[in-house]
C-alpha cells in the first residue's frame, strides 16, 4: 500500500530528529508506531506453509526413546550425514543464501589450469587428527547450487555480482572491475564497524530499520525476526532486490526440546529460525540516521548484524501488538522505503531511457560534473577524477561513488595523535563478558589401582612369561594390502627374536671394544604403518637391551619440511643408529653409490636391517637382564606441535608398567582376547593398547594397515566378525567409513551376515573432536541390530604428555548413569566459562563426559595460562595428571620441562594443593559430579582472538556443516591461525571438489563466513579452496595443519579459489584521523621555532659567478655558442652515438653540427615557412638527428619541441600521445626521419590522426644557408618541454634562453665539465634534465657526450657498462630504467665482465636521473653486484629536477659524499619527521638528492598555509633560480593554468620573494659535513609527489612506501603500483611466476600491508609482467594502471575483492 504524502513527511521530520539527537530512540520508535498504526491493519499477514504446520513438521526429528546410558539417537535415522545435524537447525536455508559481494575474476586460462577431473577414493587413515569429518559425497543436500542464482527479471539490486570466469578483457557481459569494486566498498562501509557484546536490549521493530532485502528461495536465518515472545531488528542488508523481504520466527519460539540423552560426544545446538516462502517487498533505507548502533542499513548480506543473533528482549504489550502482523509491517515498510530509495539507486548508464538519463544526470551533478556532458556522450562518463571509463562498468562506478559518500555509520570521536606513535587500538574487553562463580574445585582422585598377584614387574618379564608359558599363542597379526593375513607372530617367536635382536644390538654393531650402542643410548625406529611384526620385534629388542626406542615415522623426501623436524628430534636424542625392515629400506631415497641419501637436518644416521633371516642366533649363555620396572626412560614418543615442530616426550619404565595396569583395569582385559587395532602402533593410543598392554595381558592384536584401510573401510568390522574380537581401537571416522562402505555391500548382497555380538569395547581415541559424536550414534543406530552392544562405545581422552587422562567404562545394561551430558552455550565457553543457561539465540554445544580418571592416578584442573592456579567449578583448564602416570620431561629441552613436567597446583591462596607434581595434558576441559571428565579442546587446537579462545575443531565442524557433499572434497579441510596486527586471525582451508562451479565455491564461501561469523562470534582472515589433493598430507594420509599453515605464510599453497576477509576479522586498526582546519598565523610558526631552536629551512647553492674562458661573455645563446666552437675548434668532437654492437653509429664535431643544423633551418624554411616564434615538433629517435633538428630550429627562430616517436611494436598505444603532444603544443610543422614519416603516413586520417606538414630529414640537400635569427631577449622562448608525470597529467613548462644558457652554466660548474672531459649519457632525451644533458651542456661546455640509446640497452645489457669501461670516462648519467636493467640482467655476470675488461674504479660520479624519491634498494643493488668491477659506492648518487626546474640537485665532483638518514614512517604518514637509528621497526631510508646546483635556493614551506618551516620538518620544497621554467604553455591540452607554481610567496617571513612551488614532499637536514667553501652542508631529502600521497583513514601515504612493503611480501612479485579509488586501496603485482601463483599472492600482500602500514588492502590485481606502464623516466604511471584497470583493459591473471 502507498502511504499518504503527508505522513511521509512526518516520518523523514522523525528521522532527522533522531539523526540529530533531538530524539530519543525509544521516543523515536513510540512515535512512529503511533503514526503508522491506523495503516498496519489494513495490510492482510502472509504466512508459509511451513509456519502453518507448525514448528515441530519441518525440525529435525529426535527420538525421544532412552537407551542404555540415554545415549541420543540420531537426528535422521540410517542418514549417514547426521553428524552435521547440529547445523541444520540454524542454518537450513543458508545454503540457499545469495551472496552479494563481488566474486574474484580469473582469467580463462587460469581456470583450465585449475581444473581437477580425477576422483580419489575415501581417505579411511585413522591416524590423521586434522581431517574433519568424513562424508559419503552421495549424500548430498537436496538444496540445489542453481537455486543461488536470481530471477533475470529481478531489479540492480538484485542480481548478484559475479564475475566472468574469463578474461575480463575479453566478456561482454558481467559486471567490471568498478561495479565489483561498488558492492565491495558498500560492505566495507557497513561491516567495518567494531564489535559489540551480545546481550544488550535492542529497540523494538522499526519499518526502516528492516532492510534485509532477501528474495523468496535466498532467505537468511539472520534477518529480522519477529513471533511470540521476542523480536529483533536486523541492520544488515543484501544487495538483492528491493522487492523482496523476509520476516523469521524468534529463535525460542522454534527451538527444540532439549534433550538429556547419552552421547559419546558433543552436538552443536541453536535456535531455529522460519521463513515465509512468499514475503512482501521491503526498500532497503536510504539514511543513517535510523540506525543508531552506527552500522550500515546498507550493506551485504556477509556483514551480519551482531544485534540480530544477540540483542533480544522481551516485547511489551503493546509492542506485540504491533507485531502480531509480520507481513503487514513489511508492506508497510516497502512502501515507507520505496520513496527513499529512489534518489539513491546507482544509475544505469547503459540505457538510454529518460529516466535512466535523470538519473545520470544526478549522479553527475552531486559528484560537480556537468550533466551535458554525460547526456551527450551515454558510452562513457567522467568519473570523480574525470577519468573517462567504459559505460559497461560506469554504473558500478557510480554506486562506488554514492556508497562511499554517505557515511555507513556515526563518525568515531575525535582522535588526533600529537606524537610521533601510531599505536594499534587495543582490544576492548567486553565488561559483561562471563566469569567463573561456581566454588574453587580440587584434586580428583581415581579408584585405587588393583595390582594381581604375581603379576609382572615390567613388561620384559611379561614377555618373558608368555613367550615360555604360552609360545604358540598367537601374538600380532598383520595383514596385506588386500585384506589376507601376511603373517602371525606367536609369544614364543617374539620372545626368541627380540632376545637375538638385542643381542645383535650390543654386541654385532661396531667393534668389541668399541660397540657402536651402548646400554641407554637412543635407537630410531623406522617402520611403515604395514609392518607391526618387525615393530614389536624392534621395540621389544631395545627394552630388553636396555636401549631407548624412539619410533618415528617414514621420511617422504630429502627436502621434506616434516622430515627435517624429525631430524632435529634425532639430533636431540643423539641418535646415531635407526632400524628398520628390509622392505623400508628398498623405498628410501638412495644416493648414486647405493646407500640411503642424508635427510637434511638429520644427523649421521647407520641403518641397520631388523629382518628374522638377518638375525644371527644369541650365544646360549647369553641372557638379557630383565629387572623391575624403574625410573629410567622406556622409550621416548614425538609429538607435533602447533608450528609443525617436533619434540619427545620421554615416558619410564615403572609409569609404563603403571599405565599398561590402570588400562588393563579400565577397560577390563583379559588373558587371549583378540583385539583389532586400527591405530598408528607407533604413538598414543595405539602403541598403548596394540604393542604394550597387549604384551602385558597376553592379548592377539590384529593390525589393520591404512592401505587396506583406503581400498575397504569395513575391513576392521569383517575381521572382528572373523577373529571373533571383543575389543576394536579405532576413530570415529573409521567407524563413519566402514558404516557407508558396509551400507552399500550388504545393498548389493542381503544374505551377507555381519555378527559383531562378540565385540565388548570399541576404544574410540578422537579425544576432544565435536564431529565423533554423531558419527558414534549412527555407527551404533546401525549396527546393533547386528548385536553391537549399546555400551560398548568408549571414548578416551589421552595426550603425549599425560598418556591416558580418562577413559570410559563398558557397563552393564543395568548400569544407568546421568548427568555426564551438558548443553554448554558457546559463546561463554569461549570466555573458559561453562554455562548451562545459554542466552536465546545463542549456539549451544552437547558437551559428553569421557569417563571417569584412570585408576591409581590423580587429576586436577589449573589455569592455562600463568601459575598453576586451580579453577574453579565451572571454569575450563587444563587438566593435569600425577606425574607417576605419565610422561616425564621433553628431552633435551629443561626449559619446557619444567613448566610442563613439574607443576604445583596452587588454591587461590596460593598454597599448593598438593606435595606431589602434576604434568600438564595439554587437554582443556573441566571434572563434573565430582570425577567425570569432559575435555573441550586441546590447548594446541585453540586460538585466541580478541581475548577469547575458540576450538579449531569447533569451527571445523561449524565449516563442515555447509554442505560439504557438495563443495569439500572428503570432508578434507584444515583450520589453523595466523598473526596479523598482534593477534591471530582464522584461516581456513579446504579442499574443493572438481566438478564445483567458481560462482557456487564462492557462494560456499560466502556463507561459511557468515556463519562462522554468527554462530562463533569470529571472523574469519582468509577462506581458501585447493584443489583435490591439494592439502598437504601427513606421513599416515591426514591433512598436515602445520604444513599447511607453513604453506600458506609462504605463499606456497596453491589454492584456485580464495576469498580475503580483513574488513571483518581485523578490529584493532588505528582510529582514523581527523585532519583540523589548518589556522596557524605567522606568529605561532616563528615563536613555535624560537622555542624549538630550530632555524629556517632553506639552503642554495653555490653563486654562479663568471669564469673567463665562459662563452657566455660573448653570447647569451646557445645557437651563437654553436657558431663560435664551429669556428674556434671545428675539429672538436662533441657527440658520439654507439649502436647496440658497440660500435659508433654516428658522430658530430663542432663544425658538422652547425652545418647540419644549417641544412635543417634551410629546409624547414623553404618548405613549411615558419615564422619566429613557431613551434615545430621533433620526432626523433635518440641520436645525433634530434641534436641537429634542434640547433636547426634555434637557427630560424622556431620553439623546438621533442616528442618520443611511437615505437613500431606499440603504435596503437603510443601514437594518440604523439598526436596529443603535437596538437596541444601548438606545431605549426614535424621534423622526422623517413621511417618515422612512413609510420605516420599509415596510420593518418580521419578526426583521431591529423598530422601537420611532416618534413623528411635524412636526406637533406646542400642549400644556401639561412640567416640565423637572434632571439629578441633572454626571456624569449627557446624551447617547450613537455613530459607526463606519474599522475598521467600531460604538462608543458615554457623554458626561456636565460633560462637556457643559467641551467647550463649550473651544471657545468657543478660537475666541472669542461672540453676534455669524456661523459656517457644513457637517459632518455625527451624531456628535463635528460634532455639538456643530451642536446645543450655539451654545446655550452665542450665536452664529449658519449650517447648510449637506452633502447640498445635491451639488445645488450652491457652496453652502458662497457662505453664507460672502454672511454674511461669519470661521469655518467643514466635512468633508473637502465639501472634496473643492468642489475637485472648483469647482477650474474659480472665474472664475463671482468674477463671482458670492464673496469669502473675510474668512475666518480654516477648519477640518476629522476623526478622521485631515490630508489635506495636499486642502488644499493647496483653497487653492491659492481663492487667487484670497481665501483665506488660513493660515486653512485641520485639527482632530483621537476616540472619548474629541470635540475635542482645534482651530485658534483667537490663536496660530501650524499648521506642517508633513516625516518620514521608511522612520523610521515602525519607529515612529519623524526630520524631514527637504523634497523628500528618502520624506520624508512632515505637518500640525499645530490647537491643543491649552483644559483639555486631551496626553501621548504607549509603546503596548507605557505608559511616557511623548520629545520627537519615535512613541507614543500620550493625553488627560487634563475633557470626555473617561465611557466605553463599547456596542461591536459587545456590552456595555462592560473596557479601559483610559478609565482608563490610566502605568506610570512620574506613575502616578497618569488618562488617555484616543486610539488614534492621534503625536508632540509643540516649535517655535520661541510661543503667545498667550508660551509655547514645542507641535504636535502625527497619524500615524495604531492599528487602522488594517497589519503587514507586521515593520513598521508606515499605509493612508494606500500610498493616497498609489497614487493617484499613474496618471491613472484615482479613489479607493483597502488592507487586509490576514493578510500579504497588497489594493489596492482605483476607475477614473475606461474599462473597457478597468482592467488598465492593475495594473502601475502594484505597482509604485508596490513602489519607495516596498517591499512587494509581493498582490491589485488594480479597481472602478468611488463603490464604495469611506465614513463620515459622510469616512474610509474599510476593513473594510467587506474584507467586501464576500470576499463578492464588490463587482462588480469587474477583480481580479489578483499571483505
Amino acid at each position: 500500500m502507498e502511504l499518504p504524502l503527508e505522513v511521509r513527511a512526518r516520518l523523514a521530520h522523525l528521522e532527522l530528529e533522531l539523526s540529530e539527537g533531538d530524539l530519543t530512540r525509544q521516543g523515536f520508535e513510540k512515535k512512529r508506531f503511533r503514526l503508522l498504526s491506523p495503516y498496519i491493519a489494513l495490510v492482510e499477514p502472509q504466512w508459509t506453509q511451513r509456519e502453518q504446520l507448525g514448528v515441530s513438521q519441518w525440525l529435525p526429528r529426535f527420538n525421544p526413546a532412552a537407551r542404555a546410558l540415554h545415549r541420543v539417537q540420531p537426528c535422521v535415522p540410517g542418514n549417514p550425514d547426521a553428524l552435521s545435524e547440529w547445523m541444520r537447525v540454524p542454518v537450513p536455508c543458508l545454503a540457499q543464501m545469495p551472496y552479494a559481494v563481488p566474486m574474484p575474476s580469473k582469467r580463462h586460462s587460469l581456470l583450465a589450469q585449475m581444473s581437477v577431473e580425477t576422483y580419489t577414493p575415501p581417505d579411511t587413515s585413522s591416524t590423521s587428527e586434522d581431517d574433519g569429518s568424513l562424508r559419503r559425497i552421495a549424500r548430498a543436500s537436496p538444496t540445489s547450487p542453481s537455486n543461488l542464482l536470481l530471477a533475470p527479471g529481478d531489479s540492480w539490486a538484485t542480481r548478484p555480482l559475479r564475475c566472468s570466469s574469463t578474461s575480463s578483457s575479453a566478456s561482454s557481459e558481467g559486471p567490471g572491475p568498478s561495479e565489483c569494486i561498488a558492492s565491495l566498498s558498500t560492505h566495507i562501509s557497513s561491516c567495518h564497524r567494531p564489535r559489540t557484546p551480545p546481550y544488550h536490549a535492542l529497540p523494538s521493530f522499526s519499518p526502516s530499520l528492516s532492510s534485509a532485502a532477501i528474495s523468496p528461495s535466498h532467505t537468511s536465518p539472520f534477518s529480522p525476526s519477529f513471533g511470540h515472545d521476542h523480536a529483533a531488528s536486523c541492520t544488515s542488508q543484501s544487495a538483492l532486490s528491493p522487492s523482496h523481504s523476509v520476516l523469521s520466527l524468534p529463535y525460542s519460539a522454534l527451538s527444540p526440546p532439549h534433550h538429556h540423552h547419552y552421547s559419546p560426544t558433543r552436538h552443536y545446538q541453536q535456535q531455529a529460525i522460519s521463513f515465509p516462502s512468499q514475503p512482501p517487498s521491503v526498500h532497503p533505507p536510504c539514511s543513517t540516521s535510523d540506525n543508531p548502533s552506527g552500522s550500515s542499513p546498507t550493506h551485504s548480506m556477509l556483514s551480519l548484524s551482531r544485534e540480530s543473533l544477540h540483542k533480544r528482549r522481551p516485547l511489551a504489550e503493546s509492542e506485540r501488538s504491533a507485531t502480531g502482523s509480520a507481513s503487514s509491517l513489511v508492506s508497510l515498510t516497502e512502501s515507507l522505503e520505496h520513496s527513499r530509495l529512489e534518489s539513491r539507486i546507482p544509475p544505469d548508464v547503459m540505457g538510454g531511457t529518460v529516466g535512466e538519463r535523470s538519473k545520470r544526470s544526478h549522479a553527475a551533478s552531486v559528484r560537480g560534473l556537468p550533466v551535458s556532458h554525460l547526456l551527450g556522450n551515454p558510452e562513457l562518463m567522467d568519473t570523480a577524477d574525470g577519468v573517462p571509463v567504459n559505460g559497461r562498468v560506469s554504473a558500478k562506478i557510480q554506486q562506488l561513488l554514492e556508497t562511499l559518500r554517505m557515511p555507513r555509520r556515526p563518525p568515531l570521536k575525535e582522535f588526533f595523535v600529537d606524537d610521533f606513535e601510531e599505536l594499534l587500538e587495543a582490544p576492548q574487553v567486553d565488561p559483561n563478558h562471563p566469569v567463573p562463580q561456581g566454588s574453587e574445585s580440587c584434586v580428583t582422585r581415581g579408584e585405587p589401582l588393583t595390582v594381581l598377584e604375581n603379576s609382572p614387574t615390567s613388561l620384559e618379564g611379561a614377555l618373558q612369561r608368555w613367550g615360555v608359558t604360552a609360545s604358540k599363542m598367537a601374538c600380532l597379526t598383520s595383514l596385506d594390502p588386500y585384506g589376507k593375513p601376511a603373517g602371525t607372530l606367536t609369544y614364543g617367536k617374539l620372545w626368541g627374536r627380540s632376545v637375538r635382536l638385542a643381542y645383535t644390538l650390543l654386541h654385532r654393531l661396531g667393534t668389541k671394544h668399541q660397540p657402536l650402542i651402548k646400554p641407554g643410548d637412543r635407537v630410531a625406529l623406522v617402520y611403515p604403518n604395514s609392518e607391526p611384526i618387525t615393530f614389536a620385534l624392534s621395540f621389544y629388542a631395545c627394552l630388553l637391551a636396555g636401549l631407548v626406542p624412539v619410533p618415528i615415522e617414514v621420511p617422504i623426501s630429502r627436502k621434506d619440511p616434516w622430515s627435517q623436524q624429525l631430524g632435529f628430534l634425532l639430533g636431540s636424542c643423539s641418535v646415531a643408529v635407526a632400524l628398520t625392515s628390509e622392505a623400508c629400506h628398498r623405498g628410501l631415497p638412495k644416493s648414486s653409490t647405493g646407500e640411503v641419501v642424508q635427510f637434511k637436518g638429520w644427523p649421521k644416521i647407520i641403518w641397520h636391517m631388523t629382518d628374522a633371516k638377518s638375525l644371527p642366533k644369541a650365544p646360549k649363555e647369553w641372557t638379557p637382564f630383565i629387572c623391575e620396572a624403574d625410573l629410567d626412560t622406556a622409550y621416548i614418543e614425538y609429538k607435533t606441535g602447533e608450528d609443525g615442530s617436533v619434540v619427545g616426550v620421554t615416558v619410564t619404565r615403572r609409569a609404563v608398567l603403571a599405565h599398561c595396569r590402570a588400562l588393563t583395569q579400565a577397560c577390563s582385559y583379559i588373558e587371549g582376547e583378540t583385539m583389532v587395532n586400527v591405530l598408528d602402533f607407533k604413538k598414543d593410543v595405539g602403541l598403548w593398547h596394540g604393542i604394550l598392554t597387549s604384551v602385558l595381558n597376553m592379548l592377539h592384536v590384529v593390525f589393520v594397515p591404512y592401505a587396506l584401510m583406503k581400498v575397504n573401510p569395513s575391513s576392521w568390522l569383517q575381521k572382528i566378525y572373523l577373529y571373533k574380537a571383543s575389543t576394536a581401537c579405532v576413530k570415529s571416522r573409521d567407524m563413519h567409513w566402514a558404516m557407508v562402505a558396509l551400507q552399500e555391500q550388504l545393498e548389493l548382497d542381503q544374505d551377507k551376515e555381519l555378527d559383531l555380538s562378540s565385540l565388548r569395547l570399541i576404544l574410540i581415541a578422537d579425544g576432544a573432536n565435536p564431529w565423533s559424536f554423531s558419527s558414534c550414534d549412527a555407527f551404533m543406530t546401525t549396527f546393533q541390530s547386528r548385536g553391537l552392544r549399546p555400551d560398548c562405545l568408549c571414548p578416551c581422552a589421552a595426550s603425549p604428555e599425560g598418556l591416558t587422562v580418562a577413559l570410559r567404562r563398558p557397563l552393564e545394561d543395568s548400569v544407568v548413569t546421568s548427568g555426564g551430558q551438558f548443553s554448554l552455550s558457546l559463546h561463554d565457553l569461549s570466555h573458559r566459562v561453562v554455562c548451562t543457561n545459554a542466552a536465546p539465540g545463542q549456539a549451544q554445544i552437547n558437551l559428553q563426559d569421557l569417563g571417569s580418571p584412570l585408576p591409581g592416578s590423580l587429576l586436577c584442573v589449573v589455569r592455562p595460562d600463568g601459575a598453576a592456579q586451580l579453577c574453579r567449578e565451572d571454569e575450563v583448564g587444563e587438566i593435569c595428571v600425577f606425574s607417576d602416570v605419565a610422561g616425564l620431561s621433553y628431552y633435551g629441552l629443561p626449559g619446557l620441562t619444567k613448566g610442563t613436567f613439574e607443576v604445583f597446583p596452587l588454591t587461590e591462596s596460593g598454597m599448593p594443593a598438593c606435595d606431589r607434581p602434576f604434568v600438564r595434558s595439554g587437554l582443556l576441559g573441566f571434572i563434573s559430579n565430582g570425577s567425570l571428565v569432559h575435555v573441550v579442546a586441546r590447548t594446541e587446537g585453540t586460538v585466541e582472538v580478541g581475548g577469547r579462545r575458540h576450538s579449531v575443531d569447533d569451527i571445523i565442524a561449524t565449516v563442515l556443516a555447509m554442505e560439504p557433499a557438495k563443495f569439500v572434497f572428503h570432508g578434507r579441510l584444515s583450520v589453523f591461525s595466523v598473526t596479523v596486527l598482534h593477534d591471530q586471525r582464522l584461516v581456513v582451508v579446504a579442499e574443493q571438489k572438481a566438478e564445483v562451479s567458481e560462482e557456487d565455491s564462492f557462494a560456499w564461501m560466502t556463507r561459511t563466513l557468515q556463519v562462522v561469523d554468527s554462530i562463533h562470534q569470529v571472523g574469519l582472515y582468509c577462506i581458501a579452496l585447493l584443489p583435490s589433493n591439494g592439502l598437504p598430507r601427513s606421513l599416515m594420509g591426514g591433512v598436515s595443519a602445520p604444513e599447511a599453515r607453513r604453506r600458506f605464510l609462504e605463499g606456497t599453497l596453491h589454492p584456485c579459489n580464495l576469498l580475503m576477509c580483513p574488513y571483518s576479522s581485523i578490529n584493532n586498526l588505528p582510529k582514523p584521523r581527523q585532519r583540523q582546519p589548518v589556522e596557524i598565523g605567522p606568529a605561532s610558526v616563528m615563536l613555535g621555532n624560537l622555542v624549538a631552536g630550530k632555524r629556517v629551512a632553506q639552503a642554495s647553492g653555490r653563486d654562479l659567478g663568471h669564469l673567463d674562458d665562459d662563452p657566455n661573455k660573448k653570447s647569451l645563446y646557445l645557437s651563437d655558442i654553436l657558431q663560435w666552437r664551429s669556428q674556434t675548434t671545428p675539429d672538436h668532437m662533441l657527440f658520439l652515438l654507439l649502436n647496440g654492437r658497440g660500435g659508433v653509429a654516428g658522430s658530430a664535431t663542432c663544425a658538422q653540427l652547425q652545418r647540419r643544423a644549417e641544412r635543417v633551418a634551410a629546409v624547414l624554411a623553404e618548405r613549411s615557412a615558419p615564422h619566429p616564434g613557431d613551434h615545430v615538433a621533433l620526432l626523433f629517435p635518440p641520436g645525433i638527428n634530434l641534436i641537429v633538428a634542434f640547433y636547426g630550429c634555434l637557427y630560424i627562430g622556431c620553439v623546438p619541441i621533442t616528442v618520443r616517436p611511437p615505437h613500431p611494436q606499440h603504435v596503437s598505444s603510443m601514437l594518440p600521445t604523439v598526436h596529443m603532444v603535437i596538437q596541444v603544443s601548438q606545431a605549426v610543422c614535424v621534423l622526422t626521419t623517413a621511417s618515422i614519416n612512413k609510420l605516420l603516413r599509415r596510420h593518418e586520417g580521419g578526426d583521431k590522426h591529423e598530422w601537420p606538414p611532416i618534413i623528411d630529414t635524412d636526406d637533406l640537400p646542400k642549400k644556401r644557408p639561412c640567416q640565423i635569427c637572434m632571439p629578441t631577449g633572454p626571456d624569449a622562448l627557446a624551447y617547450l618541454d613537455y613530459s607526463v608525470s606519474t599522475k598521467g597529467t600531460l604538462t608543458g613548462v615554457k623554458m626561456t634562453h636565460g633560462a637556457t644558457g643559467a641551467l647550463c652554466r649550473a651544471i657545468k660548474l657543478q660537475c666541472e665539465l669542461y672540453p676534455s672531459r669524456d661523459v656517457v649519457l644513457c637517459l632518455d632525451p625527451y624531456c628535463g634534465l635528460g634532455f639538456v644533458l643530451w642536446c645543450l651542456t655539451s654545446v655550452y661546455c665542450g665536452h664529449q657526450s658519449i650517447l648510449v640509446p637506452p633502447v640498445e640497452l635491451e639488445t645488450d645489457p652491457a652496453l652502458w657498462l662497457s662505453a664507460v669501461s672502454q672511454h674511461r670516462v669519470r661521469d655518467t648519467f643514466c635512468s633508473y630504467s637502465a639501472m634496473e636493467l643492468c642489475t637485472r640482467d648483469l647482477g650474474a655476470h659480472t665474472d664475463i665482465l671482468r674477463s671482458r675488461g670492464v673496469e669502473l674504479s675510474r668512475v666518480r660520479t654516477c648519477a640518476v636521473l629522476a623526478e622521485e624519491r631515490p630508489r635506495i634498494p636499486l642502488t644499493h643493488s647496483f653497487t653492491k653486484l659492481f663492487r667487484d668491477l670497481g665501483l665506488s659506492a660513493r660515486a653512485v648518487s641520485a639527482a632530483f629536477s621537476c616540472r619548474v626546474n629541470p635540475a635542482v640537485c645534482l651530485q658534483g665532483t667537490a663536496g660530501p659524499d650524499p648521506t642517508t638518514v633513516y625516518v620514521d614512517l608511522r612520523a610521515l604518514w602525519h607529515d612529519r619527521v623524526r630520524i631514527v637509528e637504523k634497523g628500528v621497526p618502520h624506520s624508512v631510508p632515505l637518500m640525499e638528492s645530490g647537491k643543491i646546483l649552483p644559483g639555486v635556493r631551496v626553501i621548504i614551506a607549509s603546503p596548507e598555509h605557505h608559511g616557511p618551516l623548520g629545520d627537519s620538518d615535512l613541507g614543500e620544497i620550493w625553488v627560487q633560480s634563475v633557470h626555473n621554467a617561465s611557466g605553463y604553455f599547456s596542461v591536459h591540452g587545456e590552456p595555462a593554468p592560473c596557479d601559483d607554481h610559478f609565482c608563490a610567496r610566502l605568506s610570512f617571513g620574506d613575502t616578497q620573494s618569488v618562488w617555484a612551488r616543486t610539488g614534492y614532499l621534503g625536508f632540509l637536514r643540516r649535517t655535520h659535513l661541510t661543503d667545498a667553501s667550508g660551509e655547514p652542508h645542507d641535504a636535502l631529502y625527497i619524500v615524495g609527489a604531492l599528487e602522488e600521497t594517497l589519503d587514507l583513514r586521515g593520513l598521508r601515504y606515499h605509493p612508494i612506501d606500500i610498493e616497498t612493503s609489497v614487493l617484499r611480501a613474496h618471491k613472484s612479485i615482479a613489479e607493483c603500483a597502488v592507487f586509490t579509488w576514493t578510500n579504497l586501496l588497489v594493489v596492482v603485482v605483476e607475477l614473475d611466476g606461474s599462473e597457478q601463483q597468482a592467488l598465492d599472492l593475495v594473502p601475502q600482500v594484505t597482509t604485508a600491508v596490513l602489519e607495516e602500514h596498517y591499512l587494509v588492502v581493498g582490491v589485488v590485481v594480479v597481472v602478468d609482467l611488463g603490464v604495469i606502464p611506465v614513463n620515459s623516466r622510469g616512474e610509474k604511471q599510476r593513473l594510467h594502471l587506474r584507467d586501464g584497470f576500470f576499463a578492464d583493459r588490463l587482462d588480469p591473471i587474477f583480481v580479489a575483492y578483499n571483505m
